[in-house]
């Protein structure tokens, strides 16, 4: 279940806080999942036009159990803002759901758009393209990422809703 929160309550509470603990992303994301709201921690993976890590990534299991209980965690990829091709379709988007992912944020693009749009997790990115990227096997993860100038570490805490997305170094709801 994904905790209230508004990131404009949230903007306003921490407008003051140093950009090390908190940041707000451009708007320039689309939502493609049929979840608008989700929150969690980062997992990071940096690839260009090939999104073997991704599909990595997503096949294994998105939460991990905290005291507060399930938590579900959000999948930022660094993928230098490529709109040649597409990171994640239908079946990755499956696979995030089946999995326990609260959501997926891209710096490109994503593929599937009606198929992702019945998918109930998060799913932002620039735009869409129906062009499949390459498998080469490249990329990093677990690393801190910058997404359109906003650096994002593993760990910190991204929400998102109908206003936009916001970076905390700690969890705040």
């Amino acid at each position: 279940m994904t905790p209230s929160f508004s990131t404009c309550d949230l903007c306003d509470a921490y407008r003051g806080a140093a950009a090390t603990e908190f940041q707000v992303l451009p708007p320039v994301f689309r939502d493609f999942g049929r979840a608008h709201k989700f929150c969690g921690p980062v997992v990071t993976i940096k690839c260009f036009e090939d999104n073997t890590l991704v599909k990595a990534a997503l096949d294994l299991p998105g939460f991990e159990e905290t005291a507060d209980g399930h938590v579900g965690k959000v999948l930022v990829v660094d993928a230098g803002a490529s709109l040649r091709r597409a990171l994640l379709g239908g079946n990755l988007g499956a696979a995030a759901v089946r999995n326990g992912w609260a959501g997926v944020v891209i710096d490109g693009c994503v593929r599937d758009v009606a198929e992702l749009a019945l998918l109930e997790v998060g799913i932002r990115a620039l735009a869409s393209m129906p062009l499949p990227t390459e498998k080469r096997n490249q990329g990093q993860q677990d690393i801190a990422v910058q997404i359109q100038g906003v650096w994002v570490r593993p760990g910190d805490w991204l929400y998102a809703d109908e206003d936009g997305m916001v970076i905390s170094a700690q969890r705040l709801v």
